[in-house]
């Protein structure tokens, strides 16, 4: 494992399932995953920036790149699915020596925490799903267009417009910086190669076996905008609905970035919920 750079974006490195595989790791205590969403150029910094401080004040928390995204490496001739992001994730876990832990997965992130909690219920004590895809659905205008995104400023203006309900939190230079973020070497190929036209067919594909969402054990924190327009707030109440120990909470005058318009709140919602007794 070692240290990086000055950009913040870049923490630590560690072979996960074999993939060289940049993650942050901060705080002390019982370890917290945190799986970022499918945003073109994102990352788990860029995902997460706002509330890492006040959650790693309570607990350790790790926010890797998920592999095809972010500063992690992106094997040549890699297929993206499911499987392979779960693989990945659990890799990382085994890489830390991460027996059990809490997770909080955001939209794409949250399909993935669903999917390794199904698959590895032991390895996950709680459960936090946030805007999250991993149930079925029908593709969104806005999912589309944040899956379709092909670089340039004003398409990358279009998307922060779609993420948020506040628009003031959308400046030119916040989608400026998302754009040039996109075009990376490497970003926009793996990013292209993940979701193509049409579209739906990723939504079902990410998403898990009502019978299986049904027999989770796990007590699970479902979050959501109430404006959200990528992925509906509807997913939240099926979520709420099929998982047996599930509670909802909804933010009133939110988009899709519940984490980044309502970070706060967000972080003492999950703090409180992950610090209470099993």
């Amino acid at each position: 494992m070692s240290q990086a750079s000055d950009n913040p974006e870049i923490g630590r490195s560690v072979a996960a399932a074999g993939i060289r595989t940049n993650y942050h790791d901060l705080g002390q205590g019982d370890p917290v995953v945190l799986l970022h969403g499918s945003g073109p150029g994102v990352s788990a910094w860029a995902n997460w920036r706002l509330v890492l401080p006040p959650l790693a004040a309570r607990r350790r928390v790790v926010a890797p790149d998920l592999v095809g995204f972010g500063f992690t490496e992106r094997p040549a001739g890699i297929r993206y699915g499911l499987d392979g992001w779960v693989g990945h994730a659990l890799g990382l876990l085994d890489a830390l020596q991460l027996a059990q832990v809490d997770l909080v997965g955001n939209s794409f992130g949250g399909a993935l925490a669903l999917a390794l909690a199904i698959r590895h219920p032991q390895r996950v004590r709680r459960l936090v799903l946030m805007g999250s895809a991993g149930v079925p659905f029908t593709l969104t205008p806005g999912l589309d267009a944040v899956w379709g995104y092909q670089p340039s400023f004003e398409n990358m203006r279009r998307l922060m417009d779609l993420f948020a309900y506040d628009r003031r939190l959308v400046s030119d230079e916040l989608a400026q910086l998302r754009y040039q973020a996109s075009i990376r070497p490497g970003f926009q190929e793996s990013f292209a190669a993940m979701f193509p036209a049409p579209r739906q067919r990723w939504v079902d594909a990410l998403s898990s076996r009502e019978a299986d969402i049904r027999a989770l054990p796990h007590e699970t924190l479902v979050v959501h905008g109430r404006e959200d327009r990528i992925v509906p707030l509807a997913n939240a109440m099926t979520l709420a609905d099929w998982i047996p120990n599930a509670q909802l909470h909804v933010f009133g005058k939110c988009g899709h970035w519940t984490q980044i318009e309502h970070a706060a709140r967000f972080a003492r919602l999950v703090g409180d919920f992950l610090a209470e007794a099993q």
